[in-house]
């Protein structure tokens, strides 16, 4: 069944007599059945596993191909359904049902990337930490390099709150835009290392500008400071835009080159078990977040203090220092990881497919028009074997890329729901952040709080890891990643009510009523409430991020076609550019006395959301083992003139 867009109004209005049952079951105990129906009917090539080398991933080292239909294949086949030539063993169906599934090891290329992605974080959250301060506040007395000292406030160029709150608004929203432009060149032309590489190029470019910027000597003409600053943010967001989308697949294309499919693992103790690709491509993706959030951390907490007793040049040059090992480590190990090439026009194909499909499905009435889309031949009709002679020329792929692009679309559909969580999460580089400085800070800079976040991060990313799915697991419970992304709403949600509730005793306990942010308080006389209650909406939030955030990345890479992962991966990050712009909705609501109204209202739209999107995807969800099992097509689009 296709899912096509539908906004969450529309969708309620459609399923509004089911919401009684949206809760259960979100965590369905028992295995899922493995149904391979439509896979088995397809005439396209079929996979038999053999680990790629090192290095790029061409025709030469691609998997071997066996016909389904030609007896040779047929028989070949047969002879490795259960082991293959490196003594391997495959599960069969009624082992896929019962077995115990567990993670295999992780490729130390992997950590590697991981590393880059660190430093990455590291100089991009250490420099845009100093935004605010830098272009709000102006210098303080007797300061060249904008540095306050303990007591004082750091500043540059005095521009108010306005034009910080503006030009920080504009870098978040582009930084999440530009990943669209990095995904279409990786897919298209230039594959994702090289992508990678030129957008650190890009990047290192724009730090350097952003370093010139500080320069006490241009700091004394706010003009000139503010034009080179403008300058260097859009340079600086268009590397970080074609980094982010192609560092993401190919730190998880490490170890699925090596194996692309489930096989058996006797443990120690003599349980047969299934090392499965999508667990494991879990767990690459938890500790990938892990080193996110370490490099963000570092980053944030060093470039704070830089900036406050040294000056703006140092907070911005160490970020640049850092983000230098990036294109050192790639550049080292260029020859020790696995690379898919770019595969040419796959975007265009894969619009002129959902085009042909969609041929006589529209309607003057919607509903109909709906009802024709999301139907279960949509795509079954447009495949090379149903069409036969009469394919277009431009349809020179197999069947099981039609499956890979409606699997794709499935996950694009499956992020749409996203912005309404981006909502709960955008609220702790703000407004927790205003709210923290109305309470008793005990010595605690107010902007130091939300660490908490990612220090909880780092702290339950392993645990979650090493003993809540796999405690799961144990229990015959599948946490798959659509109940994972469900739970991940409603904890954002929760976070948000929690926050509610600290902002109603602000307002009750503290000496200025529903204005705790005005000059006679703010400072002055907090409310009687200790800051670090704000670790209970901080937590929930974090661990809302396990499940919704981190599992987006993997469902991203795990459903999209594999030339078209960069691609669907940008699409995941470009839903938080959506929730930004929804967000200025909500700012006539981020000052007092309207602040419980902002954390309620929003607390409400996560729950919805979540409500909505296990409504949407209940069924997707019983095909998550199906889709995972898709075999890959042997289309490459065009042919390219070299290798990258």
């Amino acid at each position: 069944m296709l899912l096509i867009p539908c906004s969450p109004i529309a969708f309620f209005h459609s399923h509004l007599s089911h919401i009684k049952s949206v809760l259960p079951p979100i965590m369905t105990s028992g295995a899922i059945g493995l149904d391979l129906a439509e896979v088995s009917k397809s005439h396209a090539p079929q996979l038999v596993d053999s680990p790629a080398a090192p290095g790029l991933i061409n025709e030469e080292n691609e998997k071997s191909l066996a016909i389904p239909g030609d007896e040779s294949s047929q028989s070949a086949s047969a002879q490795n359904d259960s082991l293959d030539g490196n003594g391997k063993e495959y599960p069969t169906e009624d082992e896929v049902k019962t077995l115990r599934r567990v993670c295999g090891t992780v490729p130390w290329a992997s950590y590697t990337i991981a590393f880059v992605e660190l430093c990455e974080r590291f100089s991009y959250y250490g420099t845009i930490v100093v935004f605010v301060n830098f272009i709000q506040n102006p210098l303080p007395p007797g300061s060249t390099t904008g540095e306050s000292g303990t007591y004082g406030q750091s500043g540059a160029l005095g521009l108010g709150q306005r034009a910080s709150t503006g030009l920080t608004t504009f870098n978040s929203m582009w930084a999440y835009c530009m990943p669209l432009l990095g995904a279409y060149m990786a897919d298209q032309y230039w594959g994702r290392y090289k992508t990678i590489q030129v957008s650190i190029a890009i990047a290192i470019v724009g730090h350097i500008i952003l370093i010139v910027a500080t320069i006490p000597s241009v700091i004394a003409h706010p003009n000139g400071s503010i034009a080179a600053f403008s300058i260097g943010l859009i340079i600086f967001g268009l590397g970080v835009g074609g980094f982010k989308p192609n560092v993401s697949p190919l730190i998880a294309e490490q170890y699925e080159s090596l194996h692309p499919k489930q096989y058996i693992k006797v443990q120690k103790s003599g349980e047969r078990t299934i090392v499965d690709p999508t667990m494991t491509v879990s767990r690459i993706y938890m500790y990938f977040y892990l080193m996110i959030n370490v490099g963000a951390l570092a980053g944030q907490i060093g470039m704070v203090y830089a900036e406050k007793y040294v000056g703006f040049w140092l907070s911005f040059v160490l970020p640049t220092v850092m983000f230098l090992c990036c294109p050192t480590i790639m550049f080292l190990m260029r020859n020790k990881y696995a690379r898919r090439p770019p595969t040419g026009s796959v975007l265009a194909k894969a619009l002129k497919l959902w085009r042909l499909a969609a041929k006589g499905r529209w309607s003057i009435n919607p509903v109909k028009t709906v009802q024709n889309m999301r139907a279960d031949d949509f795509w079954d009709h447009v495949k090379p074997s149903r069409l036969g002679s009469n394919k277009p020329d431009w349809m020179t792929f197999d069947d099981v890329w039609v499956d890979e692009i409606r699997r794709g679309l499935k996950a694009c559909t499956v992020f749409l729901w996203y912005p309404l969580w981006w909502l709960c999460y955008n609220q702790m580089t703000n407004n927790l952040v205003s709210q923290a400085a109305t309470m008793e800070l005990h010595g605690a800079p107010n902007d130091l709080i939300n660490n908490i976040d990612p220090i909880a991060l780092v702290i339950f990313i392993p645990i979650t890891d090493r003993f809540l799915y796999p405690g799961l697991e144990r229990m015959g419970i599948r946490f798959t990643p659509l109940k994972r992304i469900a739970w991940g709403f409603f904890l954002g949600s929760a976070s948000m009510i929690a926050a509610a509730v600290i902002q109603y005793y602000i307002y009750k306990l503290g000496a200025c009523d529903n204005y705790p942010s005005s000059d006679e308080c703010l400072g002055v006389n907090p409310a009687p409430i200790n800051v670090w209650v704000q670790t209970i909406p901080f937590l929930l939030i974090a661990f809302s991020e396990i499940f919704a955030s981190i599992t987006g990345l993997e469902y991203a890479f795990t459903k999209a076609p594999r030339n078209m992962r960069s691609l669907v991966t940008a699409v995941f990050l470009f839903m938080s550019a959506i929730s930004y712009a929804i967000g200025q909705a909500f700012t006539s609501l981020s000052a007092d006395p309207l602040l419980i109204w902002n954390y309620t209202t929003i607390a409400a739209l996560a729950a919805i959301g979540g409500v909505g999107f296990w409504l949407s995807f209940r069924d997707l969800d019983k095909q998550e083992d199906q889709m995972n099992a898709l075999p890959e097509s042997s289309f490459k689009g065009r042919k390219l003139g070299h290798a990258v």
